[in-house]
C-alpha cells in the first residue's frame, strides 16, 4: 500500500457500516496488528494470515470483551473498506 490509510477514516467507516463503538473498534485493529507483526514470513517474505487464527488470538486478549461476531464483523467491514478503496484484494 503506497499510501497511508488514515485511522480516523477506518474507524468511521467500520462504525457507519456495522453500528459498533469506535473503541472496540479501535481495540480489534490493535490486536490485529499486534498479530500481524508477530506473524512469521515465508521464504519469500510474505506473510500469510488466518483469518480464524486472527479472530481467535484478539478474543484471547484480556482486554478483549467482545464475542466472535463482533470481531468478525470489524474485520470482514476492515477488507470493505481496503478493497473498495484499491487497497486491498482476496487471493484464491
Amino acid at each position: 500500500m503506497s499510501e497511508k490509510v488514515n485511522e480516523l477514516d477506518l474507524v468511521r467507516f467500520i462504525a457507519e457500516q456495522t453500528d459498533i463503538d469506535s473503541n472496540s473498534i479501535r481495540l480489534v485493529l490493535k490486536h490485529e496488528q499486534d498479530f500481524i507483526n508477530n506473524a512469521q514470513a515465508d521464504v519469500n517474505g510474505d506473510v500469510e494470515i488466518d483469518g480464524d487464527e486472527l479472530v481467535d488470538y484478539i478474543l484471547s486478549r484480556s482486554d478483549a470483551d467482545l464475542d466472535e461476531i463482533t470481531v468478525e464483523t470489524i474485520l470482514d467491514t476492515e477488507m470493505d473498506f481496503f478493497m473498495d478503496r484499491g487497497y486491498a484484494g482476496y487471493e484464491d
